[in-house]
Formats: C-alpha cells, sequence, structure tokens
C-alpha cells in the first residue's frame, strides 16, 4: 500500500526541514513526500526541494494546496500533514494495518499538543473524545484516506476554513474513520500565542457559527483564517 504524504506549507522554514528529515524513511519504503507551497516569502522552498518527492506551488490556502497535492499524488492513499507536526514511529504501518485490518477508508490520529502546560493536556483529550464521538476529524489529526474515496468526494471544499470538518462530514457518509489511539504531536504555538482559554472560546465560536449556517468566507473576513489553522 503506497502513501502519498501531502504537506501544505507557507512560510514553514522553521518546521519543515525537520518534518521532511523525520520522514526520509518513508521514501525508502516506497512511499511519496509532496510538498504544496503557497508562495512562501521565507527560505521553506529551498529547505523543502531536496526532501521531496514533489515539490508544487499552488494558490496560498490550506484546502487549495491540499488538492493541488492529491491531484499529483500516486499513492493508494493520502496523507495528510501539517508543517509543525510530529509523527509516531511506523505511521505507514499504523495506517496500512487500520485500513486493512478495520476494512475502512479513511482516519485519522489522536492528538498531542506540543506545550507542557497542564492545561494543554485537558484540551487535547478533550479534541480527541469529540472527534471520537463524532466521526469528524481535524488536520492537526493527520487524516488519512483512500485516494479513489478522496476523489468520489471531490477533495476538500475550496473554502479559508472549517475544510477539515466539511471532508470528515462527505467522508462520514460512506463509512466512519478509523481513530488511532497512537498520539502525534503537533505544535500548541497557536494556543500559547493566543491564550489557551481565549483560543478554546475562539474555536467554540467559530465552530458554532459555522454549524448555524454562517458561511467559511464570512468567518475568515471577521476573525481572520490564521486564527484557527
Amino acid at each position: 500500500m503506497k502513501i502519498s504524504i501531502i504537506i501544505p506549507v507557507l512560510n514553514e522554514a522553521g518546521n519543515i526541514g525537520r518534518l521532511l528529515n523525520a520522514l526520509q524513511p518513508y521514501r525508502g519504503r516506497g512511499h511519496e513526500l509532496i510538498v504544496v507551497d503557497g508562495a512562501s516569502e521565507d527560505e521553506t522552498v529551498s529547505i523543502a526541494r531536496p526532501l521531496a518527492d514533489s515539490l508544487l506551488v499552488a494558490p496560498a490556502g490550506r484546502a487549495r494546496q491540499m488538492n493541488v497535492g492529491a491531484s499529483m499524488a500516486h499513492g493508494d492513499v493520502l496523507w495528510f500533514l501539517h508543517a509543525d507536526s510530529q509523527v509516531p514511529q511506523h505511521a505507514d504501518e499504523l495506517i496500512s494495518n487500520a485500513l486493512t485490518n478495520c476494512a475502512s477508508t479513511w482516519g485519522r490520529f489522536d492528538v498531542r499538543l506540543s506545550g507542557s502546560n497542564k492545561s494543554l493536556r485537558i484540551v487535547e483529550k478533550m479534541m480527541n473524545l469529540r472527534s471520537r464521538l463524532t466521526g469528524i476529524a481535524t488536520g492537526d489529526q493527520a487524516i488519512f484516506v483512500n485516494h479513489d474515496l478522496f476523489d468520489r468526494v471531490g477533495g476538500f471544499p475550496d473554502q479559508c476554513l472549517m475544510e477539515d470538518i466539511e471532508i470528515s462530514k462527505m467522508l462520514k457518509k460512506f463509512q466512519s474513520p478509523v481513530s488511532l489511539h497512537e498520539k502525534l504531536v503537533t505544535s500548541s504555538r497557536r494556543w500559547e500565542q493566543n491564550g489557551i482559554f481565549r483560543t478554546i472560546l475562539l474555536m467554540w465560536v467559530l465552530r458554532a457559527a459555522y454549524f448555524f449556517g454562517v458561511p467559511a468566507e464570512k468567518l475568515c473576513l471577521r476573525y481572520g483564517g490564521a486564527s484557527i489553522q
């Protein structure tokens, strides 16, 4: 089972090298690394180019960048990673086993936030529990999906945020996700920069507004897309 690992980036020079170096053994096992840049103004591209199988350029926007990467991918499975992620050991085997043994077509990992603040332990537990109960995965949880199913649902919707929620809804119509207990570490920088409880409140407000029909574009204009990315 070949996995195409797709990483959207924008000014991630401080993170992308570490992630891609950690993923080099995956290339040796026959998997594919695709980096999709959204017009970075730092050294992201020069760092990523020698460490990836493909370095693509797309209009900035996580959904657009991931869709461009998927359109050029050759793998049986698409695995979407954020540049600030730290993957568990042998994650490719975990994905292959999950999709084979659980007879499922998509899934995600549990997440652990990188910071040491004890409040972050509560946040990550609630994120994982909410996802397990609802079947909705977030981008931080590193969604993986059968390539054919991804194409069947039309990929990520072209919107500035909540694209992970929307594609989860579409994928759920076919099958519930595999929820892997192994933890993928993701940066807690937005929580620490904006304040943990302020960030929680913002995310609740955004999700509630989106649930009640406020378009993603309007939420981006009001709050700024970077706030919850």
